[in-house]
């Protein structure tokens, strides 16, 4: 059963005339003849019953139309869609941890395309959320970091959701924290010192693991800990209660205003800064379309340019 016989049913039946239908089909009566019978002898059933005045729906007719109605419609909706000139809109995701500057480069990439003509979604989200985004092609890029903490057991759940990561720059951790903290005037900020105020971090879930954390000693004791789930609120908080979090210091003015400090983390023999090895992940020997190389392009410029270097 062909989608073609399918719509000379449905036209034969519109007709309610052989004849007509051929002209309407353009093709010759007996030719639609024998596709008719053809079909109802692949089927077993009996579709139209022939008279001097022209066809009816058998019962069995009547049954098979309302399904090959269904088909043929669906079947006309992805043709109106995916073809020249239909309402298709090519599609492009991204899925991050929450980082402004990923933010920053895809807004910059968004403005070098018509988006009239795409689907673009970025996803602030959990990190166990970016590796599943891209594994399962809902995002075409996934951006993340890398530790001497968390290494190991991120590149086991990437290898076995069958990605690879990109490596773009290696930071290291800042103390991020509202410009009217009681430490905002400091050169470094050490451990000992941010004991008294709030640490914040970005919720990862009830199955989430250190590992999985967007910051670095996330295995320490805190004495006062809040998580949020947004980067809005995470700002707020800051503010509110005088709170931090230890990030990759490379922030976007641009997107998150000018009332926020990046502070070097100064840390000792307890509390070690730690390198970050910031990246994306893709799905393995995968190639990625021309958004997303200027996605990845985007964001390795913003990022070089934004940089403190380590040494």
């Amino acid at each position: 059963m062909t989608l073609t016989q399918m719509n000379y049913i449905i036209t034969i039946s519109e007709t309610g005339s052989l004849n007509k239908a051929a002209e309407a089909l353009y093709i010759s009566q007996p030719s639609l003849t024998n596709a008719v019978k053809e079909l109802e002898k692949e089927l077993g059933i009996i579709i139209f019953n022939r008279s001097g005045r022209g066809v009816t729906l058998t019962n069995d007719g009547t049954e098979f139309l309302m399904y090959a109605r269904q088909i043929y419609g669906q079947y006309e909706s992805v043709v109106e869609k995916y073809s020249e000139g239909g309402s298709y809109k090519k599609k492009f995701g991204v899925s991050t941890q929450h980082y402004s500057f990923a933010v920053k480069a895809f807004v910059d990439m968004v403005q070098k395309f018509d988006v009239s003509e795409y689907e673009f979604a970025i996803r602030e989200t959990k990190t166990a959320d970016v590796i599943s985004d891209v594994s399962t092609m809902k995002s075409e890029v996934g951006v993340l970091y890398l530790s001497d903490f968390n290494r190991k057991a991120l590149l086991k759940l990437l290898h076995s959701a069958n990605l690879e990561f990109h490596h773009l720059i290696d930071c290291q951790a800042y103390v991020y924290l509202w410009k009217n903290h009681p430490l905002a005037n400091e050169k470094s900020i050490s451990y000992s010192q941010l004991a008294k105020y709030p640490c914040l971090s970005f919720e990862q879930g009830d199955k989430s693991s250190f590992y999985l954390s967007e910051e670095i000693l996330s295995t320490n004791e805190y004495s006062r800990t809040v998580k949020a789930s947004d980067r809005a609120t995470m700002l707020n908080l800051m503010v509110g209660l005088n709170g931090y979090t230890l990030c990759s210091g490379i922030i976007c003015e641009e997107l998150n205003g000018s009332d926020y400090l990046a502070i070097p983390f100064e840390g000792d023999e307890q509390n070690q800064n730690s390198d970050m090895e910031i990246g994306y992940i893709t799905r393995k020997n995968s190639i990625l379309s021309k958004v997303g190389n200027l996605y990845v392009s985007s964001l390795q410029k913003y990022l070089e340019q934004n940089t403190v270097s380590m040494e």
